[in-house]
This record gives C-alpha cells, sequence and structure tokens, in this order.
C-alpha cells in the first residue's frame, strides 16, 4: 500500500527532469518531419498545377510520331523494332491467363514481337497449367515461350535477369514488363515505343496502372486513393520536372541498351525496379511517364496480402538508400539539382520521413503528451499541417472524396507497418530481404459466390484473423482517449477513440476481402 501511493510522487520526481525534455525532443523532431513534409506536398500541388496550365504534356516535349509501314513500304513490318515482352509469376493460379492472354492480344507485327513467361511457381499444376497456356497461344501464331529456373534465386530480378541472356534477346531493342495480374490494351505498344524510337535519350517509358477492383471493398478504394495521388501527382511532377521516378516495376518499357548500361537486374534489394531506375539515371538517361496510357491490374484485396506488399515496398526503398547514397552523392553525370531530387525529395521525405512522422507523432507522441500537461503541441502542427497534407493528397481520387475520413484512419494503421519495415531497411535487420508476392484472386471470389450453395460454408478461425500489434496499439489509444476526457483539456480523446477503433477493426481482422476458406 505504501509504495502504490509513492507511485505519484516517483512518476513527478522523473517526469520533470528526464520525460519532459524527451517528449519536448521528440515532439520537435516530429514537427520539423511534419513540415517536410507539407513543404514536400505543397511542392507537388504547385507544380502540377503549372504542368497542368502550361500543358506540359510528353506529347508537346518529345516527338512521338506513330510508326508505320506507311513510312517506309519496302521495309514492310521491319520498320518496327522488335520488341521483348516479359511476364514474370509465381504461382499465380486466379490470374496467369489474363496477363498472357492481354500480351498476345497487342498489335504488333507478329514477327516483331518475342514474349516469354517467366514461371517460378512452385506447385506443379500451377505451371502445368501456365504451360498449356503457353502452348495454345503459340499453336495461334504468337512467339512465346516458357521459361523456368532450378530455384528462385533473386526472385523477380533473377527471373527477368535470367530471361535476357537468351541469343535471340540480342536482336531485341526494347524490354516491356507486365506482372502476371496486369492487362495492357491492344495499342499499348503503338502508344509507348513511339517515344524511345524517336528519342535516344529516353531509357523508360511508363504507363499507368488502372484497379479493375477498386470498388470491391473499403480497403481497395484506400489503397486507390493513396495510388491515384502517386500516379496523378508524384509520378507526373517527377516526369515533367527533372525526367527522373521510380520504374514501378510493370507496365514500362525499357530501352534494352540503357538497361544494359546501367548494369542489368541487381537482386540486392526487394525494390529491383527502384534500383535499376536510379543506376539507369545515374547514367544520364531521361524517364517519360505517360498519364494516359492505362494498364488494367488488380489491387490486393486481402488484408494479409497487402501488409506483405506494404512491407516489401517500405523496406526495399529504405535499404536501397543506405546502399546508394554515397553512390549518388559522388556520381558526376547528373546535376545537383537532380541528386538533391533524389535524395532528399524521392527517399528521405517520400520513402522514409512520411512513414515514420506518421505512425510517431499521431500514433505514439500525441497520445503519450496526455500523460504530460508540461508539453505542449501547437495547433498548427497536429491539426494544420495534417489537414492541408490529407487535402492535398486527395486531389489524385475525387471520387473518393467523401471518404478521406476513414482514409486518414487506415493510413494510420498502416504506418505501423509502414514505420517497422522503413526501420528494417535502414539497419538491415531480419526481414530486409523477404519477398512474399502479392496474392490476386482475380475471379476467385466470383466462383465461390456462385459455389456456394453446394458447398459448406468454413469461415477462416478468429484467433487466424487477430492482428496482436493492431491490438496493442488500439488498446494503447483508447485508454490515452479516456485519461483524456477524465484529466486532459486539448480534447484529443475525440481523435484518439476514432483512430482506436481503427486498430481494433483491423486488429480482428475485419478489413479488406475474407475469403472463405474450403
Amino acid at each position: 500500500m505504501d509504495a502504490a501511493a509513492g507511485l505519484p510522487d516517483a512518476w513527478s520526481q522523473v517526469r520533470a527532469p528526464l520525460i519532459v525534455p524527451l517528449l519536448q525532443l521528440s515532439v520537435a523532431v516530429c514537427l520539423g518531419m511534419a513540415v517536410l513534409l507539407f513543404l514536400e506536398r505543397l511542392y507537388m500541388g504547385v507544380v502540377i498545377v503549372g504542368v497542368k496550365l502550361l500543358r506540359r504534356t510528353p506529347e508537346r516535349r518529345y516527338k512521338c510520331d506513330p510508326i508505320s509501314e506507311e513510312d517506309d513500304p519496302e521495309l514492310g513490318s521491319a520498320a518496327f523494332p522488335v520488341v521483348l515482352v516479359q511476364i514474370p509469376m509465381f504461382n499465380e493460379r486466379e490470374v496467369y491467363h489474363l496477363s498472357i492472354g492481354a500480351v498476345c492480344g497487342l498489335t504488333w507485327p507478329s514477327d516483331r514481337l518475342v514474349v516469354q513467361v517467366l514461371d517460378d511457381s512452385t506447385d506443379p499444376i500451377i505451371k502445368e497449367m501456365v504451360r498449356l497456356e503457353c502452348e495454345r497461344w503459340a499453336h495461334k501464331g504468337i512467339n512465346i515461350t516458357y521459361q523456368t529456373r532450378e530455384d528462385r534465386k533473386g526472385y523477380k530480378a533473377g527471373a527477368l535477369k535470367q530471361g535476357m541472356k537468351h541469343g535471340y534477346v540480342r536482336e531485341c531493342e526494347y524490354v516491356v514488363i507486365f506482372d502476371a495480374d496486369f492487362q495492357p490494351n491492344p495499342d499499348y505498344l503503338h502508344r509507348t515505343i513511339p517515344y524511345l524510337h524517336h528519342n535516344p535519350q529516353i531509357a523508360l517509358v511508363q504507363a499507368r496502372w488502372r484497379f479493375v477492383n477498386a470498388d470491391e471493398c473499403l480497403m481497395t478504394r484506400m489503397q486507390e486513393m493513396s495510388l491515384d495521388y502517386h500516379f496523378k501527382v508524384e509520378q507526373e511532377v517527377s516526369s515533367s520536372v527533372c525526367a527522373f521516378f521510380g520504374f514501378n516495376g510493370t507496365a514500362g518499357v525499357w530501352r534494352i541498351a540503357a538497361l544494359n548500361e546501367a548494369g542489368g537486374w541487381n537482386d540486392r534489394t526487394t525494390v529491383e525496379d527502384m534500383d535499376l531506375a536510379i543506376r539507369a539515371s545515374l547514367k544520364g538517361w531521361k524517364f517519360v511517364y505517360l498519364g494516359d496510357v492505362q494498364v488494367k491490374s488488380e489491387l490486393p484485396s486481402t488484408f494479409k496480402a497487402f501488409r506483405f506488399q506494404q512491407h516489401r515496398w517500405s523496406c526495399g526503398p529504405a535499404n536501397l538508400f543506405r546502399k546508394m547514397l554515397m553512390e549518388i552523392v559522388t556520381n558526376k553525370k547528373v546535376t545537383i539539382w537532380k541528386k538533391f531530387h533524389v535524395i532528399y525529395n524521392f527517399f528521405l521525405v517520400r520513402k522514409i520521413v512520411a512513414h515514420i512522422v506518421t505512425f510517431t507523432f499521431y500514433c505514439i507522441i500525441i497520445p503519450t503528451t496526455i500523460f504530460v500537461p508540461e508539453v505542449h503541441i501547437p495547433k498548427w502542427g497536429c491539426v494544420y499541417i495534417p489537414s492541408i497534407i490529407t487535402l492535398l493528397n486527395s486531389v489524385g481520387t475525387p471520387r473518393s472524396f467523401h471518404l478521406l475520413f476513414f482514409w486518414i484512419l487506415f493510413e494510420n494503421v498502416m504506418s505501423l507497418h509502414r514505420t517497422k519495415a522503413t526501420l528494417i531497411g535502414l539497419l538491415e535487420a531480419g526481414r530486409v530481404n523477404e519477398w512474399v508476392v502479392t496474392e490476386k484472386l482475380g475471379n476467385v471470389l466470383k466462383m465461390k459466390s456462385a459455389n456456394k450453395a453446394s458447398t459448406k460454408k468454413s469461415f477462416m478461425r478468429m484467433w487466424e484473423r487477430l492482428n496482436i500489434p493492431e491490438l496493442g496499439v488500439g488498446a494503447f489509444l483508447f485508454s490515452c482517449g479516456w485519461y483524456d476526457v477524465a484529466f486532459g483539456k486539448d480534447n484529443f480523446f475525440i481523435y484518439l477513440f476514432f483512430q482506436s477503433m481503427a486498430f481494433f477493426v483491423v486488429g480482428v481482422g475485419y478489413v479488406g476481402t475474407i475469403v472463405p476458406q474450403s
């Protein structure tokens, strides 16, 4: 009883000399990071407005006349460059036929198109299904090859690198990569290749992703909002200002000469696409983003798949930043402005600060200050700046403006995993090279729904859906909210209760699509 009675006095003695200064320092650091993120978003907003007003479209900045046999009738189809299309896949039972069918339907002279299906599948049944699909298209006259490896060394980068070693690749000028769930329109090559064909300084032409399942559930709508900002603002601005952006790993066309000059595919991180793009950029090559060329793809609709994807997308860039920082700084082929853009805008603010400040400030520091009233957070830091950043992010998806409140809560929840992954990448900790292929469902839900009358329902056990970290953070925020109700003065409890509920919902697994187990 005496020990319990002395706890308040002990807390008071520790709080003033130790807790208060540390928390004040943490608040100052987080406010600084929030300002950096705000300025970066504001810069993006101003530039994208300027790009639209000045009409700095790729068509006006680069020559992109269509390639046609009529330009030189004697050449015929030889007027078209030879294009290699690579489709890497791993156990893609539900979607393998989508990308293969779409690629084989491209309107490009058949004798100038080479298709590689790079199958790293470990399931023999799926491997046979993919092989038979390739044979089916080969019988229709498509130059398609089915290739496998003895192991998955290097994962996707290893498969793409292996595919480039064949002798016939030397006849190809360009290489296109499509993941297994991507479905290009028939005119994709006619709209992208001319930029490379007429402009020898361009190494990469990137198309935009369009999501076929954006309306499947609330989680896919949240993803659409984040990715639309990435494509419509970040990549548009980067392409217009300094002709550099991160290759998205799919739906892009590379000049093979540029790819080889940059050193080819490298599997030192889980973001081989970003790695290649930066190395090519440091060689002086330019990139072009085509926002009006859209390729259909699928968003991960289960929380497990989305969580693994976000780990890779957050851990990989942080680890690549650690490995390439000095290489970027000492490079002599690009301007200081481009170096600054890559280091500060591309890496530091977007890939590191954005993740860390979101979770640390809004889910740890702000709730903790409730227990330490001596530490005050200005309204501009905890209200105005995040509100403006949120509004600026919403420009990419106007149709989802009414979902902004849910988007904020969901992004804060996901910042837990992104922050952890970012720190793993920076420190090169245990899971730094973890590669889990994002699960695609295709039409599996429709098929299961159609058969549900004849199939016994079997739901995932509750404990298999539980996410303990989210439940822990939710409990922390909920307790902070009640303490603020009782003793606080800043009314943070309103935000804390809503945010804790978001963590609880994700923690018990009621987010995304829940696939019935059969």
